[in-house]
């Protein structure tokens, strides 16, 4: 056995709990999850079926923690794992897997098929069988802070941008505000508007916000490359800018797997519940809509859809918070089939997006989300993610759909926003 085999089986049978080894006995084989993953759909290859892409851990669970799996095995009748089935299954579930969940949203006896994912992911990663790309995205967020290498400089340059363009200044470092937003790199690079929008909807609202120059990132690359000891350290970030500046509540931006990451899954990162709360930006708009401090006026004559992100949506429940927005401003909006928490993947979550290689594959994928536009037809598409909106961008310039444009959520509430002085 070659030494990173063997470094491979050991890293991979350190991730088997009694949830995996659950689902695993729980698993019929049915094929079911195979029509709800869109890699599946819109190759037809059995390959991407997604119980399939768990095949290295249920290899190891079958082998050493079943009876006749431990029998088959002493008599030879069972193939030993090679070098090559983790390279295989490295491409399998790195480029051919947006953990978007829908597969487990149809699974029958209830496995959480995205976990057993999520657990070979780390498995690999721990034996150096992750893409290239991925891991170079996972030492730039460690040494930089960022996994697109944006700096303090970055943010500090768009800031200044933001305030010239709003007149309104954009808070830094501010102690004990009543919210300290993140950001994602991929919108201070490719939607700094963002930035803008939530300065002209914090002072209409008179919100109490801060962002922090010393650490400012919400994306974590530790997930989505499947390295808990990184994802901790991130999240450690978060939590230590967070106490310094005194903050009660962390806002998310719009980034799926961002929200689930620092909502659900930190405190198990970092074996500790988190110092202050968090709410997706979604989330607090509506909040505010609710109470009656959002106001808008004016209406686009647009006929707009909405894209779910996966993770916000699917996993963390903001689905009626971001059409409770758009109710405001948008009167012609229209469902996409097969919406809501059984939306179709952009086809780049789960670090996809981040790895070059799976580009192609990414991009066949997209048809899925095209026939959902094909059928509702909309003038416009709008969503919360910013990775989203990336990969939206490079479907909808790929398929030549140029009539289609894409939107912000919280862009477009700004711009029929009812400011403070008219309210």
């Amino acid at each position: 056995m070659s030494e990173a085999l063997e470094l491979g089986i050991n890293a991979l049978r350190g991730q088997m709990d009694t949830r995996a080894m659950s689902y695993f006995s729980s698993c019929v084989r049915c094929g079911i999850c195979a029509e709800a993953c869109l890699f599946y759909t819109e190759t037809g290859d059995a390959r991407y079926t997604p119980i399939y892409k768990t095949e290295p851990l249920r290899k190891l669970w079958k082998r050493e923690y079943t009876f006749w799996g431990k029998l088959a095995s002493k008599m030879g009748l069972l193939k030993p794992m090679t070098e090559s089935d983790l390279s295989d299954w490295e491409e399998l579930v790195y480029d051919g897997c947006s953990m978007c969940s829908r597969c487990s949203m149809v699974c029958p006896v209830g496995v959480d098929i995205a976990y057993l994912i999520r657990k070979a992911k780390e498995g690999l990663s721990a034996a150096g069988f992750s893409p290239a790309d991925l891991v170079a995205a996972g030492e730039r967020a460690d040494r930089i802070g960022s996994q697109m290498g944006v700096t303090s400089h970055t943010l500090n340059a768009t800031i200044r941008v933001q305030e010239k363009e709003t007149g309104l200044p954009v808070p830094l470092d501010v102690q004990g505000a009543e919210y300290l937003v993140l950001l994602s790199s991929g919108e201070i690079a490719g939607f700094p508007e963002f930035i803008g929008s939530l300065a002209k909807i914090f002072k209409a609202t008179g919100i109490s916000w801060t962002l922090s120059s010393e650490y400012f990132e919400a994306t974590n690359t530790g997930v989505q490359l499947g390295n808990s000891k990184l994802a901790a350290k991130l999240v450690e970030r978060i939590v230590t800018v967070a106490e310094k500046l005194d903050i009660k509540t962390v806002v998310s931006p719009e980034c799926g797997h961002a929200y689930t990451t620092i909502r659900w899954d930190a405190p198990n990162f970092i074996g500790r519940p988190l110092p202050f709360n968090v709410v997706h930006v979604m989330e607090l708009l509506d909040q505010l809509r609710q109470q009656g401090r959002l106001k808008t006026k004016g209406y686009t004559e647009e006929r707009l859809s909405y894209h779910d992100p996966c993770n916000a949506g699917r996993r963390g429940g903001v689905l009626d918070q971001p059409r409770n927005l758009l109710k405001m401003v948008a009167p012609n909006f229209v469902e996409l089939p097969e919406s809501g928490d059984m939306n179709w993947c952009c086809g780049g979550g789960g670090g996809v997006s981040s790895n070059e290689r799976a580009n192609p594959l990414r991009l066949k994928v997209f048809d899925a989300k095209k026939r959902q536009l094909d059928a509702a037809k909309p003038e416009g598409l709008v969503t919360a993610c910013s990775n989203c909106r990336h990969m939206l961008e490079d479907g909808l310039e790929h398929n030549h759909m140029y009539d289609v444009e894409l939107l912000g959520v919280t862009e477009l509430i700004a711009e029929h926003l009812v400011d403070g002085d008219e309210a």
